[in-house]
């Protein structure tokens, strides 16, 4: 584990988990240039504790895979360290800062052959997996991810902190090339957007709004879409999936106050999103297949965050933000 922050230390716990769950995984190192939280985690987890990416692969030369979660302008180098002396990686999203960065990681996971998985968390949700199997043809979506403000991830505006979270899920179902943007987004208690509304058109014809807030008094986390004769809504914090279908439906339905309306709850999985992305991550190693979310799903996602970005700053200008912010 590379990079023992916050969520660093998530992995790092998953990581223990699996190996007592008898799971063909051993954690044997953390990395952190604090090495006195890295010497706190490693206590903490049963292993030991470097201050470099160096230290641990001359140290473990069997070394297989690890979780990269260290600053997002750091991903490229830590990654091709990593890359270079035959490790697998999982990178925490977003994936890199530009795509040249992350253009340079596809090329060099092919050449050195390695497995590179993207940390989009939400795609291992049990509501999202419920989802994808009644998935038809989404014509609209409403999703909605606020949080409350904490100092972490300033370094990066809401939409890549937040929001691209939900912009891999819904790009992940929809399938289809973004047509246009409209964006608007504010700064309000950092230097970066922490307040961003969207509105993305597909060309299949599919429209999706998204409000990313981290400023908010309340924690949200809902992913709502329609699609013909049914109406889908997914709680991430609750991990469940509800559908409600016009007419005669294939699922058992719920008690429902307009009889033509049934309601059903997805049949869903209950297991920790991070749990169930760090077990595809280690399959997908020692299997060398390939990953549930690659680097071209990073890089797709992070095309489109960087598409909104430029469009929040397009309006910005039109509105004078800068003069209304001096």
């Amino acid at each position: 584990m590379v990079g023992v922050g916050a969520f660093g230390r998530n992995h790092a716990r998953v990581y223990r988990q699996l190996a007592d769950e008898g799971l063909p995984v051993r954690l044997v190192g953390v990395v952190d240039s604090d090495t006195a939280r890295a010497d706190a985690v490693a206590r903490e987890f049963g292993c030991r504790a470097f201050g470099s990416i160096d230290q641990l692969v001359t140290t473990f030369q069997e070394i297989q895979a690890v979780s990269v979660a260290v600053p997002t302008i750091h991903h490229l180098d830590t990654a091709r360290r990593l890359m270079e002396a035959g490790v697998d990686v999982l990178i925490e999203k977003p994936v890199a800062t530009s795509l040249p960065d992350t253009d340079e990681l596809i090329r060099l996971s092919q050449k050195l052959g390695r497995m590179v998985q993207v940390g989009h968390l939400e795609r291992f949700n049990p509501a999202v997996r419920a989802a994808v199997p009644v998935i038809t043809q989404p014509m609209f979506f409403e999703v909605h991810r606020l949080s409350v403000f904490t100092p972490r991830s300033l370094d990066v505006d809401v939409v890549l902190d937040l929001m691209i979270h939900d912009l891999d899920v819904v790009l992940s179902l929809v399938n289809s090339p973004v047509k246009e943007i409209r964006a608007v987004g504010l700064p309000i208690l950092s230097g970066k957007v922490d307040i961003a509304n969207v509105r993305l058109e597909f060309e299949s014809g599919c429209v999706a709004n998204f409000t990313a807030s981290r400023v908010s008094t309340e924690r949200v986390r809902k992913l709502r879409f329609f699609q013909p004769r049914q109406y889908i809504s997914l709680d991430y914090s609750r991990q469940d999936a509800l559908v409600f279908t016009v007419g005669q439906g294939e699922m058992p339905a719920a008690p429902s106050v307009n009889p033509q309306i049934q309601m059903a709850k997805l049949p869903a999985v209950q297991e920790e999103p991070l749990h169930a992305e760090l077990k595809a991550f280690l399959e997908s190693v020692q299997q060398r297949s390939k990953p549930v979310v690659g680097l071209e799903d990073g890089r797709r996602a992070l095309a489109v965050a960087l598409d909104i970005l430029a469009a929040i700053r397009e309006h910005g200008t039109k509105i004078g933000l800068e003069k209304l912010r001096r």
